[in-house]
């Protein structure tokens, strides 16, 4: 069992002794790889060895006449920690070496680490039914799934809650172990998984109090500020959880800094100032939707003006009207026209349309119970060549010779009257 150096002292450098040195196996993902890679196990070892939805350390290990990198690390079931190793010299079973674990990597692991405790200990006293069920730590964007569907008021108000105390109180890092017994006297917001003797990482206030207390085997900041600031980027539902999307520390700091960016550019490309850049987007989007509604308007008038210009035919118990598009864009709003019968003589049968663009697209619309406009569609493609159907009062497609597309459409509508 591999001393664990992680748990006893923040140092990152540390001295041990080489036990084995294995090549890998499929079950530890080279086979996804295509590569293989050698393991070394020491008698000790600071690198974090991942776990809890915490990333594992990296580093390098030297020693006299050698140095290589440790790409990743992990535990086994006896407790032995495995250094995966990178490509250069492998040092000998019972070499003495000195270990040195990435300082920026193992900052940024346990920014994000600290953020989520800190941050499901404010969303608790927001609300207690928002308990943490999971967590995801081994990207920028960290998560958290919480029972109890917190709105985005109390997603704000502990994200404030949590901005004010790290601004505010001086929360120092403790870690101890307790017998399970004794975790009673603990105020732990989740059971912990293990059991017989747990290790608890706290954050205290100098007046005694306790911020949180959690039952982890991860890394942590020694100081609650150094994981700040601590911004939640955004939330979605996940059946009865709700997943709360979160950055930390450095990355959140980069994050803020790119959405700073951001808005400077839009705000110059808008004229305005970021304070009201909101203001001037929904002004935008109004102006936008007029337009829409505008140019919708106007196509539903030349709709009509192609509809009146058509030809008409007569089919077995139905009229219909052939009509040219200039433009695939009005097949849509010439075949939702209500098909009124042709030139409107009273107790005329309800129509039909047929409508071809230049490109070859077309359509079928039908308001008569006996013609289905999608196996109306499908008969005249299978003549031209194409493809297309749809409902039986609404069809469009694609066809590859448009020339012959009106004499088809005459056998399967009907033939002029």
């Amino acid at each position: 069992m591999t001393r664990r150096l992680d748990r006893e002292s923040p140092a990152l450098e540390f001295r041990a002794r080489v036990l084995r040195l294995r090549a890998g196996t499929a079950e530890e993902g080279e086979a996804q790889t295509g590569m293989e890679h050698d393991w070394l196990e020491l008698d000790a070892s600071a690198f974090y060895p991942g776990g809890g939805g915490q990333s594992p350390d990296g580093g390098t290990l030297s020693w006299p006449g050698g140095c290589v990198a440790v790409e990743t690390v992990t535990k086994d079931e006896s407790g032995a920690v495995w250094h995966r190793l990178g490509p250069g010299p492998r040092p000998e079973v019972g070499t003495e070496l000195r270990g040195e674990v990435d300082a920026a990597r193992r900052a940024r692991h346990s920014q994000r680490h600290s953020a989520e405790h800190l941050l499901a200990q404010a969303l608790w006293r927001v609300n207690r039914v928002f308990e943490v069920r999971a967590v995801g730590l081994l990207s920028p964007e960290c998560t958290i799934d919480l029972a109890g569907q917190p709105s985005e008021g109390h997603l704000r108000a502990a994200e404030t809650l949590l901005r004010e105390t790290l601004g505010r109180v001086p929360l120092r890092l403790e870690t101890f172990e307790v017998p399970e017994a004794e975790l009673g006297a603990y105020p732990l917001r989740r059971p912990p998984q293990v059991s017989g003797t747990v290790r608890l990482v706290a954050f205290r206030a100098p007046d005694g109090e306790l911020f949180d207390v959690s039952a982890c085997g991860g890394t942590h900041v020694p100081f609650a500020a150094m994981c700040g600031p601590v911004v939640i980027v955004r939330s979605e539902r996940r059946r009865d959880l709700t997943r709360v999307t979160f950055r930390a520390g450095e990355e959140a700091a980069e994050f803020l800094a790119e959405q700073a960016e951001l808005t400077r550019h839009l705000s110059q490309s808008f004229s305005t100032g970021p304070a009201q850049l909101s203001g001037r987007i929904a002004a935008l989007r109004e102006e936008a939707a007029l337009a829409r509604a505008e140019a919708e308007s106007r196509r539903a008038d030349l709709a009509r003006s192609l509809l009146a210009a058509a030809l008409t035919h007569t089919g077995p118990g139905w009229t219909w009207r052939a009509v040219e598009v200039p433009d695939a864009e009005l097949l849509r709003p010439v075949l939702g026209q209500t098909l009124a019968p042709a030139g409107g003589e009273a107790g005329a049968q309800p129509g039909v349309i047929a409508a071809l663009a230049p490109d070859g697209r077309c359509g079928i619309g039908s308001a008569h119970p006996a013609l289905d406009a999608g196996q109306a569609l499908r008969a005249i493609l299978a003549r031209t060549g194409g493809q297309g159907g749809g409902r039986p009062d609404f069809a469009q497609g694609r066809c590859e010779q448009p020339e012959g597309f009106w004499a088809a459409a005459r056998g399967v509508l009907g033939t002029p009257g």
